[in-house]
């Protein structure tokens, strides 16, 4: 029993150093089922062998002379021996479970998923790119089934970790289905789709066998709305994130809440509170309405604090919070969360969301008016301004990567500046609304991605 503690010992220290700080590396263990269950079941036949070592070592090294104090002070000795074995053990065992629990109710497993075989030695398939569709569903108990009024496809650069983030407005209207799709034959030309973009999650979950492009996915409404975004905005989308957003309160409180710098004061709740301008530290609620209150503003101006809400998990989420609230996080996360991503991939994305929150460069392209008129969309301009947006940030990429002078920038980037950004002030207004402005959030200006340093302050 001493050389099999001293072995765990030892092995205890060598994976502290190795994974002490390295949130990726640790989640290529975590997010593989097989291993917690092999280190629940390891901690629990260690446990049980190690108690029955110390009962066993009690009953034949106690004085046969003993009186009746000895020996209930033996019996207690024994008995904290046991606890502070069984203790870290269940712990350990608890959080393996956890861990289980909650990476199969999120991920789909293997044979559930579609698209090619995963190849741990090249995740991506080769490709240069990965997108994912983020959805917030607002189900609340005031309303009928669920909208998604949050959408956001996000186009990763798998290379150097950046990221494109395309806001879709909830209230586009005269949606386009994909051809040969079961809702382009449901609702054909001229009438068409007569509710918005957001309405329709909720008409496939009513009648997915006859909607769904999918009837079997786990979320037929989710896939199915996957493959309407992406055909409207000209993104191959790979998967779909949904957050219910009743429970996205639950993964900010877990996190500790998070730091924002609000530029206006943004009224919020049923009971007339504001969140006060300045540098606010938010919990759950706060956060939630932060990113959902169109009280004095717009639906635009939300859809930009939504892209500054992921912005600011991403930074402050760091390992040590993660790991201090694991089980609260995980918690919260299986109540919220559920994604096609197979769990197969769930530790290729986790290292790949490190590399981004590390070294990537997140921008976001609004298509809000005056780009897009969300009433009368025109479906080609909306494709050419995501295009346009991505071969932006690949053509920013390869200048930096052969390290560009300034005698190489042309005036008009010079003008613009790398986050396009230039010329805003000359762009038209929503009507009704301030003119837009580099930090107001949800603005969009120009027809270039805007940087979200600039767009959400520190």
């Amino acid at each position: 029993m001493l050389i099999t503690f001293l072995v765990l010992l030892a092995t205890g220290l060598v994976a502290w150093v190795m994974f002490n700080g390295d949130i990726a590396r640790s989640a290529r263990i975590v997010s593989q089922g097989r291993w917690l269950l092999t280190i629940g079941a390891a901690a629990f036949v260690i446990a049980v062998l190690w108690m029955t070592v110390v009962v066993h070592s009690w009953f034949i090294t106690a004085p046969e002379q003993a009186g009746r104090p000895a020996r209930l002070l033996g019996g207690a000795l024994v008995v904290l021996l046991c606890l502070t074995i069984a203790a870290p053990a269940a712990a350990v065992m608890r959080t393996a479970y956890t861990a289980y629990d909650t990476l199969s109710s999120v991920f789909v497993s293997d044979g559930d998923s579609e698209g090619e075989p995963h190849d741990a030695s090249n995740p991506w398939n080769g490709r240069e790119r990965v997108n994912v569709l983020l959805l917030g569903g607002d189900s609340g108990s005031n309303r009928y089934g669920m909208r998604t009024d949050s959408m956001m496809a996000a186009s990763i650069d798998i290379e150097h970790g950046d990221v494109v983030l395309v806001g879709i407005p909830r209230n586009l209207e005269d949606v386009q289905f994909p051809e040969g799709s079961r809702l382009a034959e449901a609702y054909p030309p001229p009438e068409g789709y007569d509710r918005l973009l957001n309405d329709v999650y909720q008409t496939v979950a009513e009648e997915p066998d006859k909607y769904a492009e999918n009837p079997d996915a786990a979320d037929p409404a989710a896939d199915t709305l996957k493959s309407v975004i992406g055909h409207i905005t000209g993104i191959e989308l790979d998967y779909y994130a949904l957050v219910d957003m009743e429970g996205f309160e639950g993964l900010i409180d877990a996190i500790g809440g998070i730091d924002v710098r609000i530029e206006e004061p943004i009224p919020y709740g049923q009971q007339g509170d504001v969140l006060e301008a300045g540098k606010q530290h938010l919990d759950g609620n706060e956060a939630l309405w932060y990113g959902r209150s169109r009280v004095q503003s717009s639906d635009y101006a939300r859809m930009g604090r939504q892209g500054c809400l992921l912005k600011y998990v991403a930074e402050q989420a760091d390992p040590t919070t993660v790991l201090s609230s694991f089980q609260d996080l995980a918690g919260a996360t299986k109540k919220t969360l559920r994604t096609d991503i197979p769990q197969s991939k769930a530790s290729a994305f986790i290292e790949l969301a490190d590399y981004v929150a590390n070294e990537g460069d997140m921008k976001t392209l609004q298509l809000s008016p005056p780009q897009v008129q969300t009433a009368y969309p025109d479906w080609k301009e909306i494709k050419r301004l995501v295009a346009e947006a991505l071969q932006e940030q690949e053509d920013q990429q390869s200048r930096t990567d052969e390290d560009v002078t300034p005698e190489d920038v042309t005036p008009e980037e010079a003008e613009g500046g790398s986050d396009g950004s230039g010329g805003a002030e000359e762009e038209q207004a929503e009507p009704g609304s301030a003119d837009p402005s580099p930090t107001t959030p949800g603005r969009q200006v120009g027809d270039e991605a805007d940087s979200l340093d600039e767009l959400c302050p520190s």
